[in-house]
């Protein structure tokens, strides 16, 4: 007898998950550069040459500063002639500890990425000073805003730091500032959707949000904290920590598209399109991190693009908080 053909719904199932393989298995990729011969024997033979305990081989002033050092310094060199013998002999360019061999500038690491991730935190910069400008003290989300511009800030600076030099302290402060980040703009979501406050209060007894507000800043706080706890003491595991990063991302986009189709029109609200088109314009963004390739010029890979592609609608979204704010504002009065 024949077996029996598969249901509709194990078929599904089958493919949503070949789907996420063949989505996430960049990310999973091991660094083969790592264990090329050449490259194992080339760093043990400059450790062995170079490294002596009692002279080492002297490190410039910047590099010191980077806190790089003679057997990491084998490691780079080895990255470079490693890398620059395979394009002469026609070879693949590989990855080396999870990283392309990029090209060193003054001791940093990914020069374009550390570039790009200080451009980011400056649009947070401008984006406080937007909020304290536009926005009345009298708004109760004002505050919030404010707090949300800082973790921003902090977020792309430890992104420079960790891009500048890798170590495990600078890529465990990236990985919790940014998480602490996505999670925040899940936060305030909701809040500028549904409104929970008075937006037109008369003294300072009526600027309170409703209760489900601190309800919900609970969870995220409680949820943050439990992800930061898991990668820090528990495990400290990659997959996870995308997986966690992918799925508050999306609950975000859903809210905000949700917002942009109920809230959407041409001659009232024009500006209701924005966070729709900000969230087509960072999915699409996000292929540059999974159609990864060997960065142009020793410097310019897929993730600093990546970097440079959020730089823009950091701003726009605080332009459109401003605009939903006086229309919330402001047409509030006019109605009175």
């Amino acid at each position: 007898m024949l077996a029996p053909l598969p249901s509709t719904r194990t078929r599904l199932f089958f493919l949503i998950a070949f789907v996420a393989v063949a989505v996430f298995s960049p990310f999973c990729r091991a660094s083969t550069g790592d264990e090329l011969p050449e490259f194992k024997n080339c760093v043990k033979a400059c450790i062995r040459q170079e490294c002596d305990v009692d002279s080492p081989k002297p490190l410039s002033l910047p590099l010191r500063l980077l806190f790089w050092n003679c057997p990491s310094e084998c490691d780079y060199v080895c990255q470079r002639h490693v890398t620059h013998d395979r394009i002469q002999n026609g070879q693949s360019i590989e990855q080396f500890h999870g990283k392309w061999p990029f090209y060193r500038v003054m001791g940093v690491q990914e020069p374009f990425s550390v570039i790009f991730s200080v451009l980011n935190g400056i649009q947070f910069y401008r984006g406080l000073h937007l909020i304290r400008k536009e926005f009345p003290n009298t708004y109760p989300p004002k505050g919030i805003f404010l707090f949300g511009a800082y973790v921003g800030m902090t977020a792309w600076f430890f992104s420079a730091v960790f891009h500048t030099r890798d170590s495990i302290p600078t890529e465990r402060l990236d990985y919790f500032a940014a998480g602490g980040l996505v999670l925040f703009n899940l936060f305030y979501a909701p809040i500028v959707i549904f409104r929970p406050f008075n937006s037109t209060p008369t003294s300072r007894s009526e600027q309170k949000f409703s209760p489900w507000v601190y309800a919900w800043g609970l969870l995220c706080i409680a949820a943050y904290l439990s992800h930061v706890y898991f990668l820090q003491f528990v495990r400290f595991d990659y997959t996870y920590n995308m997986a966690a990063n992918v799925v508050v991302g999306l609950c975000q986009n859903i809210l905000w598209v949700y917002y942009t189709i109920t809230r959407y029109d041409r001659e009232r609200r024009p500006w209701a399109f924005w966070p729709g088109f900000i969230v087509v314009w960072m999915s699409c963004s996000m292929s540059l991190e999974l159609l990864d390739f060997p960065p142009l010029f020793d410097a310019l890979d897929a993730h600093s693009l990546w970097h440079a592609a959020t730089i823009m609608p950091t701003m726009w979204m605080y332009r459109f908080l401003v605009r939903e704010a006086k229309d919330d504002i402001y047409g509030k009065r006019l109605k009175m």
